[in-house]
């Protein structure tokens, strides 16, 4: 099986109750639920190799290069802000319990506290300033110093989806228990539709196993909820997927619209659960017109070393002549024959309590979106 980045999955981790007793004692630094999610995160390996928030000496160096300091490849910073009363508080500290909704997480070792230049990250990891841009607009918002050291995670962070949370260790089993030596990972912010279905059993074709792998927590407006993704996929594996073939299993973080910077992130992540492919499709953490359509592909030239395989997938439509999906390289015949896979279009006629037609999502798929009142984040 593939081994985790960087060589070995790193894993943070004590549950005992002495470790849960001692972090009541301590100072307490408020976290929000994302930040909850990517301690888990951390403490579980889905980071590895982090062990903790970045140092200002790895933080630079992932601007900059888009490397940790040892030149592991790694893009996006997974970073602490703290404003001006936490920073006198962690000077006295060495160590903090990291709180969401008054439950412990972890424990913070305090390393280094350090100020950053937030025009610099946006610009760096996102590629822009605009603060149009929802990864921009979230950063513009954090506090102006960041803290890091490595944690301690004594306690899971609540999840609503238990049945399908996996982390690398289980996932890596499960994956030698079904005889999968090589594992395809495809990310998701969606409801899946045709083409989706398309591009997934496209690669399935060349890999032993498939990890449906959706991102579960914060994401812009109009797109999906997270339960609705859930149903959705439920519903298409109940349907169209072998359950020998093929996996469903959440990843919690947030979406940070970074485009290429993201694919390659996301690509770790999969790798750390024992994935050795990873399906790229076009515009991949995407936002609006931020990125080219195929930038996040060519990123991954400029990692060679990542040590897993991506798959690349152009543009792909429906053609009426050809009778099935197809892309641009397999189809003779001209756009009058064509139907392309507009995410936009497909909920707008969600959102007018329509089922889209067939040769655009399957209609058990459609059924169960529009079982909720209000499928998108509003």
């Amino acid at each position: 099986m593939v081994k985790p980045h960087g060589g070995r999955l790193t894993e943070r981790l004590d549950f005992s109750d002495r470790a849960r007793e001692e972090a009541m004692e301590m100072p307490r630094l408020s976290i929000t639920l994302d930040e909850a999610r990517d301690l888990g995160n951390i403490g579980h390996g889905v980071f590895s190799p982090l062990e903790g928030y970045m140092t200002r000496e790895d933080f630079e160096n992932v601007l900059e290069e888009g490397r940790l300091s040892n030149d592991l490849p790694w893009t996006i910073p997974i970073v602490k802000d703290v404003d001006k009363k936490d920073v006198e508080m962690l000077f006295q500290e060495n160590e903090v319990a990291l709180v969401y909704s008054n439950l412990p997480i972890a424990i913070l070792k305090v390393e280094e506290i350090y100020p950053y230049d937030k025009k610099e990250y946006a610009e760096k990891v996102y590629g822009t300033t605009s603060i149009e841009h929802p990864g921009v607009a979230a950063l513009m918002n954090k506090k102006k110093h960041l803290v890091g050291g490595k944690i301690t995670l004594i306690n899971d962070p609540p999840t609503e989806f238990a049945r399908y949370k996996l982390w690398p260790k289980e996932t890596r089993v499960l994956f030698k228990e079904k005889g999968w030596k090589t594992v395809v990972g495809f990310q998701t912010r969606n409801a899946p539709h045709v083409g989706h279905e398309y591009v997934q059993k496209t690669a399935l074709t060349f890999v032993d196993g498939l990890f449906i792998n959706p991102l579960i927590g914060r994401k812009k407006r109009g797109d999906f909820r997270d339960e609705v993704i859930i149903a959705a996929y439920e519903t298409l594996f109940e349907h169209y997927y072998p359950r020998n073939v093929a996996t469903l299993g959440i990843l919690e973080t947030e979406m940070r619209y970074a485009g290429p910077r993201e694919a390659i992130f996301h690509a770790i992540m999969r790798k750390n659960f024992g994935c050795t492919h990873f399906i790229v499709g076009r515009d991949h953490a995407g936002v609006g017109n931020f990125y080219g359509p195929y930038d996040a592909q060519e990123i991954f030239y400029e990692y060679p070393d990542l040590g897993i395989t991506p798959l690349f997938f152009r543009s792909f439509f429906y053609c009426k002549k050809c009778g099935t999906v197809v892309n641009e390289k397999i189809c003779p015949h001209g756009e009058e024959y064509h139907v392309n896979f507009s995410g936009t279009k497909i909920r707008e006629m969600l959102l007018r309590g329509e089922k889209p037609p067939e040769i655009m999502m399957r209609p058990e798929v459609a059924k169960v979106i529009l079982s909720f009142k209000n499928p998108f984040v509003e």
